[in-house]
């Protein structure tokens, strides 16, 4: 039988563990969490950092793995990367995995290959950031280098809105120590473009491109749901893709996921603002699956055992969302009440607490409360409950 090597057993990763033992292989999962729920799925668990690449290499020698994946995982990706070129397994090139995990590296890439690019710097300090202050262009954008889910981001249009309380939160969030300032980019559109596409063989095979919708009055940077299609002239669609396929190209992608986010401005310039080597979180290859017809847990499976996709991937017919939902404070969780003005709409509820649980403020995509899916009969009735989201679910705390 063959052995497949996954790293991250989080609830949101064990439809990796549960399709790839589906699929006829032997499961063998790395952790650090001692509470991970990964490890009751998995054939055998090791309680290992995904990070740490000697200590997981070692795992793989050891289990003589066929293949290695971390499924929406950005921390775990360059390590997946490391196993699969020093084993000879399917991969890709651990040098370009590493460039996108990195913000001050993607950036970098960017400039080097004709992207565009906003004005950036990186620092190992406050005091290092501090000392560059005069040159920042505001509207500013600060974030670790290494981290997702806008995790320790903040927007600053001026350095009296506390420069060095956002440098210090930024710090906070990252393994590595290092953040980035960069200029922040005006969109043109209503929505920022996220989502994620799939590559086969060097070419991407479907396009999973989303308005990425958030909650101005609780965080304007954390995502709080994803909506198709895609609310874009088609010229600035055209423009994303074209985007797209060269990046891919340029940076020797064979297979799998990636998910991105990209800006269009004003002046109709496409802006890669991060993208990442694997599926996007907040359940997005659940969606795509939805609305494509396939598995994305199953072709990234595949990927990784340097299988070809199964399945016919058909263009989406239908108007879809998602909602994560999220909380404005913090507290205990008693229960979640949806309107019965959308519960027609609604077709999946993911729901991560139960009666009890602590709340926490969503300052963050980690302190999720769930996510629920939705279709809808056309773009009107779509937008409208999408724009009074929050007067249509309440969230109940003790």
């Amino acid at each position: 039988m063959k052995k497949i090597l996954l790293l991250g057993g989080s609830a949101q990763q064990i439809v990796a563990i549960k399709t790839a033992k589906q699929l006829g292989y032997y499961t063998v999962l790395c952790d650090f969490l001692t509470d991970n729920p990964g490890q009751y799925e998995a054939d055998k668990f090791y309680l290992v950092s995904t990070t740490d690449k000697a200590a997981v290499l070692e795992v793989a020698q050891k289990e003589h793995v066929d293949g290695v994946l971390a499924y929406a995982s950005d921390p775990a990706a360059p390590t997946a990367a490391y196993i699969a070129e020093k084993l000879g397994l399917p991969g890709n090139p651990c040098q370009s995995v590493e460039i996108l995990c990195n913000k001050d590296r993607f950036r970098k890439f960017l400039l080097e290959n004709g992207f565009s690019a906003p004005k950036a710097n990186g620092y190992a300090s406050v005091e290092d950031a501090l000392n560059d202050k005069v040159y920042y262009e505001y509207p500013i954008i600060i974030k670790p280098v290494d981290s997702s889910g806008s995790k320790g981001a903040t927007v600053l249009h001026s350095e009296e809105e506390g420069l060095t309380d956002a440098l210090e939160f930024a710090f906070s969030f990252s393994r590595c120590h290092r953040v980035i300032v960069e200029h922040f980019i005006e969109k043109k559109h209503p929505y920022l473009i996220g989502g994620d596409v799939f590559i086969e063989d060097g070419k991407i095979v479907l396009w999973g491109l989303l308005n990425c919708h958030r909650d101005n009055s609780v965080n304007p940077l954390v995502p709080v749901g994803k909506s198709y299609p895609l609310q874009l002239e088609t010229e600035d669609v055209q423009r994303v893709k074209e985007t797209l396929v060269s990046m891919v190209e340029r940076l020797g992608i064979r297979n799998g996921s990636m998910n991105v986010e990209l800006v269009v401005d004003k002046s109709n310039r496409v802006w890669p603002i991060d993208v990442g080597p694997r599926s996007g979180g907040n359940m997005i290859p659940d969606l795509l699956g939805d609305m494509f017809g396939v598995n994305i847990a199953e072709m990234s499976v595949e990927a990784a055992m340097g299988t070809a996709i199964k399945g016919n991937i058909h263009e989406p017919n239908g108007f879809y969302a998602t909602h994560n939902l999220h909380s404005n404070k913090n507290g205990t969780y008693k229960d979640i009440v949806f309107s019965p003005d959308i519960e027609t709409y609604i077709y999946r509820k993911c729901l991560y607490k139960k009666a009890g649980d602590a709340v926490e403020y969503f300052d963050n995509a980690a302190k999720c409360l769930g996510i629920v899916f939705f279709k809808f009969p056309d773009e009107n009735v779509m937008r409208n409950i999408l724009e009074h989201i929050n007067d249509l679910i309440t969230i109940e705390l003790q």
